[in-house]
């Protein structure tokens, strides 16, 4: 009788000692004379139970984990391949309040299948949303994304059906659909777990795109430190070609659409799109002037199509059941859910899918368990290197882009990262300002020069060297490069900047607010 066991293969999991786990059970396994189907699945992203070891059983998959190859022979010998009681064990997977509390739309396959199997995917709706894609016309699909509200998941937040029906109504002899997988934002994972986890769902995504506007060719532009995304995804491309989802006339229609992985160019404003468009063309990856907009004179100059990875992967369900259906979750203009990504100074930290309106506390406390070190938490940065830092009087301002906006933060890519109190705040104003001068393109002065002046700024202002003049300097300097900037890497660095200076002065050395907070 075979076993089935599931281990992941996800970068993470790899990291933490993944691949020894698998072979310690496949070796033991065989000493104990039992036959196992080992399964390398994505990741289910509670990373602090990496690596995760499932057991199929009759009642379904149970947990265990942390494992080392070291606890492997104590697990069989406890009979762990029947679901018994060990330590290490959780019960049964999905019963696990972190995952049994989330909103899997998006993310609903992940950890659940082997990533490049397509008869796992299709079991689970894959390929659904494509098929009814091909059976409605190209205006009917745009409608389908404007009526679900989803706006785009990199940050930007626009709504994704506009930029589709934009490009839709272009006219060109060559369209194109570029996936923006340079994930380069501290805290981020969603995008990586995808590719890794489940990129047929990534494919599909794109593939209704270009049934939508009329593209024939995509690329994905895949971050240049994501090696297993890079060959997971290249490897999904060749089995969906193989079996007619991707190419020429797609499941037998008159729709054709090739698809390839471009390498990234290392620079963290190639996430920038029209930067990472400079770079896909074989140029230095520097931002361009807008307009034109990428949708009318995009990729080698042609009409494009732009998202990120989570935009796409969010379009089959969509498809499959509807945009209204994806609507009713999230609150306000936020509709769907969005992939979480907790991180730093937390006790749990990991992927969670939740639909739009939950609050910073409960993800920090019901999810994260508050910190890891045991202090209390002092400020949360939420939206990457160039998002705000949130003060605890924000923790319960439901996440929503316009509520996050009202506040003086932004959503972004939805990475958080904690900080406990030990954190000086005037230190990681500091290091945005230095990540910016090291990052920027260089081709506009308020990005290039601002953010170099910046650190000197801040560091004179925490020397003690006349300080009102160095804080209104600050503050004027911030709001030369938020509204002078070519790209948001200029305009979005005084949002870290800004926030710890507002609601922490005392680690500039301040002895009294300098402003009243937005």
């Amino acid at each position: 009788m075979s076993i089935t066991m599931y281990v992941p293969r996800d970068s993470a999991a790899l990291a933490l000692g993944a691949d020894e786990v698998a072979s310690a059970i496949t070796l033991e396994a065989q000493q104990r004379g039992l036959t196992v189907n080992l399964v390398r699945n994505g990741s289910r992203g509670m990373f602090w139970l990496e690596p995760l070891v499932e057991v199929v059983t009759d009642a379904g998959r149970v947990a265990y984990g942390p494992v080392t190859p070291e606890d492997v022979a104590g697990l069989f010998e406890a009979r762990f391949q029947a679901g018994s009681e060990h330590p290490l064990r959780h019960g049964l997977t999905d019963e696990i309040a972190y995952l049994r509390d989330q909103e899997r739309l998006t993310f609903a396959r992940m950890g659940v299948t082997d990533p490049l199997s397509l008869a796992d995917f299709e079991a689970l709706e894959g390929f659904a949303g494509l098929r009814r894609a091909l059976a409605l016309s190209a205006q009917e699909v745009v409608q389908q994304v404007l009526d679900s509200g989803l706006r785009g998941r990199g940050g930007a937040a626009f709504p994704a059906g506009i930029k589709w029906r934009t490009v839709a109504a272009a006219q060109a002899s060559q369209k194109y659909v570029v996936c923006n997988a340079d994930e380069g934002d501290s805290g981020t994972y969603s995008d990586r777990m995808t590719m890794e986890g489940d990129p047929f769902v990534l494919i599909e995504g794109m593939t209704i795109a270009a049934i939508a506007t009329g593209a024939t060719q995509g690329y994905v532009y895949i971050r240049s430190e994501y090696p297993y995304a890079i060959a997971t995804m290249r490897e999904a491309i060749d089995l969906a070609t193989a079996a007619g989802f991707l190419g020429k006339r797609i499941l037998g229609s008159e729709h054709s659409f090739h698809l390839e992985v471009r390498k990234a160019a290392g620079a963290y404003v190639c996430g920038e799109e029209t930067a990472m468009l400079e770079s896909i063309e074989g140029k230095r990856g520097v931002v361009r002037a807008k307009p034109p907009i990428p949708a009318l004179k995009g990729l080698f100059g042609q009409p494009t199509v732009i998202n990120n990875v989570i935009t796409f992967a969010s379009i089959p369900i969509i498809l499959a059941r509807g945009g209204a259906f994806y609507k009713n979750y999230g609150v306000g203009r936020s509709h769907g859910t969005l992939p979480i990504q907790l991180t730093g100074n937390v006790k749990y930290g990991g992927l969670i899918e939740k639909a739009f309106g939950i609050t910073l506390r409960r993800l920090l406390y019901d999810y994260g368990g508050g910190s890891a070190s045991g202090r209390p938490i002092k400020a949360v940065q939420v939206g990457g290197p160039l998002g705000s830092y949130v003060p605890e009087a924000h923790w319960d301002v439901p996440l929503d882009y316009e509520a996050y906006a009202a506040v003086g933060a932004t959503v972004g890519h939805g990475g958080i990262v904690v900080h406990d109190d030990t954190a000086d705040l005037s230190k990681l104003a500091r290091y945005a300002m230095e990540f910016c001068a090291i990052e920027s393109c260089g081709k506009c002065t308020p990005c290039r020069i601002g953010s170099t002046r910046g650190v000197e700024v801040i560091d004179r202002l925490t020397s003690g060297t006349n300080q009102p003049q160095q804080v209104k300097l600050l503050r004027d300097l911030c709001d030369t490069m938020l509204h002078g900037s070519l790209c948001a890497l200029g305009g979005m660095t005084p949002n870290p900047v800004i926030s710890a200076l507002n609601y922490y002065p005392e680690d500039f050395g301040l002895a009294l607010p300098v402003a009243k907070a937005a």
